[in-house]
């Protein structure tokens, strides 16, 4: 799977972001033709190469032909802009695919939800003052074509990073981070930064917010391009970029013989749930796609007996089992812990035998077979067809499994 982690170890805005794009690949061209497909044509893209305590990095710069604003973070220049209605209107006019105009009307109604909230009016009268609004456009519909462009299927993005100060905007002087920006970071993950000024933007905000699938580490992956986008902040000694690593992800990483990977594990206690309720909550775990589920009896507070629910699964999954837990059971909150797991090397083989073919999983250590595991439904369904007991479908699976090994 192609995959992307952003790295915003020095801020992100929407330029940052299509800078860091640019700088890992995407051509230039593919964001002018996309502005012409939305008719900006007097709107005008300029890239060059900056210099960030040492780190170079692609600025990317929108000018207008009557404006000339330099495309800047968060600070407004103070006149009338679009609407966010107006912005939608000219992405909804565009010669571009629906799932790229859905998408990207997304993340505009989402700044303007969150502007609306703060300012106390509704997302239709909000406006957006830098070039008039066109450059929160080119920020937000670049970057989602600059994600299909890239062929990115996944994105990881790291805790963002906040400053502390003010900016001064169309509104007036705004604490930092600005009370949009703080709005649409609701449920994501940052860390505090001891830089004075603005180093996330309400697009960058937006955009990491709606793009990205997981907020964190960087997963296994192999790494093949890096691209860094420049800001116009000088925060020295930190540097205001963002990094965007691309590269196909790994399911897991082989050391000393064992696969290493990661997996989640998830937990509830449960005291006042009747048992009734557990077969099916465990199953919605398994539904809702972890690797495994299992139920251990605990004492809880007060001496009351209880069970402990737990399930293992992916990344990218955990979400999903987390709601399945919390929707089929009886508690009011979900334990979720990152761990590393190590596991034999698995293979499946179909070997013959008297009930009909059944599958074999085989685990190798350092390339030798450790142990063989016939697949439990095979054996379950050929032993109700045949009338035998499991037992004798599992040791007939299990000598033809040694047959074959003898045969190679």
């Amino acid at each position: 799977m192609r995959v992307a982690y952003l790295d915003a170890c020095g801020g992100l805005s929407g330029d940052m972001f299509l800078g860091a794009m640019l700088d890992a690949g995407l051509p230039l061209e593919v964001l002018e033709r996309t502005m012409n497909a939305l008719g900006l044509d007097n709107l005008h893209l300029e890239t060059a190469k900056l210099k960030k305590v040492g780190i170079t990095a692609t600025k990317l710069t929108v000018r207008a032909d009557e404006h000339h604003h330099e495309h800047e973070g968060h600070h407004h220049g103070h006149h009338h802009g679009r609407s966010a209605a107006e912005l939608r209107g000219i992405i909804e006019a565009a010669e571009l695919d629906d799932a790229l105009k859905g998408s990207s009307i997304a993340i505009i109604s989402k700044l303007a939800e969150a502007e609306a909230k703060i300012h106390g009016t509704t997302p239709e009268e909000i406006h957006f003052h830098e070039l008039g609004g066109l450059d929160t456009i080119v920020d937000v519909v670049g970057a989602v074509v600059g994600v299909r462009e890239l062929g990115i299927e996944r994105i990881y993005c790291s805790p963002l990073p906040l400053g502390h100060g003010y900016v001064d905007c169309a509104h007036g002087l705004m604490p930092l981070p600005a009370p949009a920006t703080l709005e649409l970071l609701r449920g994501v993950p940052t860390a505090p930064l001891d830089v004075e000024g603005e180093t996330v933007t309400p697009t960058g905000a937006a955009l990491a917010a709606m793009l990205a699938d997981e907020f964190g580490p960087p997963p296994a992956f192999v790494v093949d391009r890096i691209g860094y986008g420049a800001g116009t902040a000088d925060f020295d000694p930190l540097p205001n970029v963002v990094r965007l690593w691309l590269g196909e992800e790994t399911a897991a990483l082989d050391v000393g013989g064992l696969v290493v990977d990661h997996v989640v594990q998830l937990d509830v206690n449960v005291d006042d749930m009747t048992p009734e309720l557990v077969p099916q909550a465990m199953q919605a775990m398994m539904e809702a796609g972890a690797l495994d589920v299992w139920a251990t009896p605990v004492t809880m507070k007060k001496g009351r007996p209880a069970l402990q629910l737990s399930a293992l699964a992916a990344s990218a999954d955990a979400e999903k089992v987390g709601e399945a837990m919390l929707a089929e059971t009886t508690s009011f909150g979900v334990r979720m812990v990152t761990m590393e797991r190590r596991c034999l090397q698995r293979e499946q083989v179909e070997v013959a035998t008297d009930y009909g073919t059944l599958r074999v999983k085989i685990g190798y250590l350092s390339g030798e077979v450790v142990t063989a595991s016939p697949e439990y439904e095979d054996c379950r369904q050929a032993a109700e067809q045949h009338g035998v007991t499991l037992k004798e479908v599992y040791a007939a699976a299990q000598a033809a499994f040694r047959e074959l090994r003898d045969r190679e």
